[in-house]
């Protein structure tokens, strides 16, 4: 249950800094004319609250020893694309107004963050298995 929070409070965090950068950046983009109306900022930020969460509580698949690392990632990774995907839409920071082609690269873009930031928690949980291997190991 402990690892459980750890992961959700860590993946909603990650999830609304990841909102605040691209707001920052849209802002800036928009030579400070952002404007969201009609309770669109509150939607957007539940909405990232919902994506942390779409990608923390499946991570609890890699405490599994009986599940291949392979098919783990495909869960993991799976359910928060799809779910990612869904609010995405219902948000709009998928379709609206985007081409089909802008629309794919966003996309894209969007699985590519997903992607680099599983492969920098696999690489520090991979070092940290590998600190332990070795301290362990040197004390026999």
């Amino acid at each position: 249950m402990k690892d459980l929070l750890k992961s959700i409070v860590i993946s909603i965090g990650m999830a609304l800094a990841i909102f605040s950068f691209v707001g920052i950046v849209f802002d800036v983009m928009g030579d400070g004319v952002y404007t969201l109306e009609d309770y669109r900022y509150t939607k957007m930020v539940i909405a990232s609250v919902i994506v942390g969460l779409g990608f923390g509580v499946p991570s609890m698949i890699y405490k599994s020893d009986k599940i291949p690392t392979p098919v783990k990632v495909l869960i993991h990774m799976g359910i928060g694309c799809i779910i990612y995907t869904i609010v995405a839409f219902s948000v709009g920071w998928l379709g609206g107004a985007a081409s089909l082609t802008q629309g794919i690269l966003i996309a894209c873009i969007q699985l590519a963050v997903a992607f680099i930031i599983w492969f920098c928690f696999m690489r520090y949980y991979r070092k940290e298995a590998k600190e332990m291997n070795d301290k362990i190991n040197s004390m026999k």
